[in-house]
């Protein structure tokens, strides 16, 4: 009478058990009843014959990226915590990936990682069923996947064209739509753009565009990645026109988009200054980066700032607007990446004439730069110590001695002892020198020491 022979049995968490793959497989333990079995079967009726052609590295880094869904527990290795392709099984009954488990050996381990038990053989055995029900589950979950993803990538086209046909509110639901599965795709950006679809956005911009379509499509098309004839076209006056007014009269989040969109225009190689100097443009920006409702909004329009000042022939509209006390008076209150972009705007201000007498007769500008100095970041420091030099080289008699009742004193030799780069200590020390003109040797060393920002 032949001898019962048990089939290789695999036990889960919980104490159930699974008796073989096919069983596993079809019963959905591991996720494959949703549609009523597990593995593809192969044309000799074999499960996971057409599975075995996808690569299971390949799946667990797609399906990984895609967050899908969690991997149990049993398919993860216990050395590296990350789903197993090549499992292998000790004396022990442990499974542990292949190279993992190799490595630990050739440290000198005669041990179990796991169980820490001493291992009488160190021999290490393919685990050929929990290998199959591995690449059964990531294969399942792959091709249902793909297929998503095959169903998403056909909806954006169809919404594109249908972009070309509709108008009025059917265009701005069209619109809605396709920013949705953007948004929740981002892998579609090719289709979209292999659609016709930049082009076919950019021309819904212009003097006519209502700001419900405008507001859509700037919403979708800073996030896609635009090649140079795109951001030319884009450039146009007409459709800057339109941002600008958004940026004025639209919601916070199209605020955002359209002072986003206009900075990614002007990284273009061509982009001319020009485009910036709109004085609406300007107060627009002022007005949201003082709105302290939306933080997203201030960062989004001191960065647009930054990039305004780059161009030196925009600086002195910036300063006719009133930008050099409102930027001012609002540094007490800003985030560490708020401080760090406004102190970089008003650096840039105070190199043109204008800008320089504006600090200067700024109230705040003395003592809010001081209170910064070696309090964020090295980069803030540099800026504040930029624009006390300039004040105080353009006004010494009136602005060193109100610098140094604010205690810059003791905050440069702070500076000059730091570990900050050599040439802003030279500044930091040549500052401190013009402080000094108007005191007495004894009198200046107090007032270096005898500071409220010392105690």
């Amino acid at each position: 009478m032949p001898q019962y022979q048990q089939q290789a049995s695999w036990r889960l968490e919980g104490g159930g058990q699974v008796i073989d793959l096919e069983t596993a497989v079809k019963d959905g333990i591991l996720g494959g009843g949703e549609s009523g079995g597990g593995l593809p079967a192969g044309k000799d009726g074999s499960f996971g014959a057409s599975a075995e052609k996808l690569d299971l590295k390949k799946m667990i880094e797609e399906l990984d990226s895609a967050a899908e869904e969690d991997v149990p527990s049993v398919f993860i290795c216990p050395i590296s915590l990350e789903p197993m392709v090549d499992p292998v099984t000790l004396c022990t009954g442990q499974t542990y990936e292949r190279v993992h488990i190799l490595k630990w050996f050739s440290l000198g381990h005669l041990t179990c990682p796991t169980t820490m038990q001493e291992l009488w053989d160190d021999a290490v055995t393919p685990n050929q069923t929990l290998h199959q029900l591995i690449h059964a589950w990531f294969s399942q979950r792959y091709l249902r996947l793909k297929k998503r993803s095959e169903d998403v990538q056909g909806r954006t086209a169809e919404l594109v064209k249908t972009l070309r046909k509709v108008k009025g509110q059917a265009r701005v639901q069209a619109l809605k739509d396709l920013q949705k599965i953007l948004a929740a795709h981002p892998a579609v950006k090719k289709t979209v753009a292999d659609s016709g679809g930049v082009a076919l956005l950019s021309s819904l911009l212009g003097p006519f565009t209502s700001h419900a379509v405008g507001s859509e499509v700037i919403a979708i098309l800073v996030n896609l990645s635009l090649d140079s004839d795109a951001k030319a076209n884009l450039m146009q006056p007409a459709k800057i026109s339109l941002m600008v007014d958004m940026l004025n009269e639209g919601t916070i989040d199209t605020k955002i988009n359209c002072t986003r969109f206009i900075e990614m225009l002007m990284e273009e190689k061509s982009f001319r200054s020009e485009v910036v100097t709109r004085l609406s443009l300007l107060v627009a920006l002022l007005r949201l980066v003082k709105d302290k409702r939306h933080p997203n909004g201030i960062v989004a329009g001191l960065s647009l700032l930054k990039a305004i000042c780059f161009h030196e022939q925009v600086r002195s509209l910036i300063v006719s607007i009133g930008a050099v006390p409102q930027l001012v008076e609002l540094l007490p209150n800003l985030t560490s990446e708020c401080l760090e972009l406004a102190l970089h705007i008003l650096d840039d201000l105070s190199t043109i004439a204008g800008g320089c007498s504006a600090l200067k007769d700024c109230a705040q500008t003395i003592p809010n730069a001081v209170r910064l100095l070696m309090r964020v970041s090295e980069a803030c420091t540099q800026y504040a110590l930029s624009i006390l030099w300039a004040v105080c080289k353009l006004a010494p008699d009136e602005c060193a001695p109100l610098a140094v009742e604010a205690g810059l004193a003791a905050k440069l030799l702070l500076v000059i002892q730091s570990g900050y780069n050599p040439e802003l200590k030279q500044r930091a020390a040549e500052l401190l020198k013009l402080c000094s003109l108007n005191y007495t040797t004894t009198l200046f060393i107090s007032k270096c020491k005898l500071t409220r920002t010392i105690q």
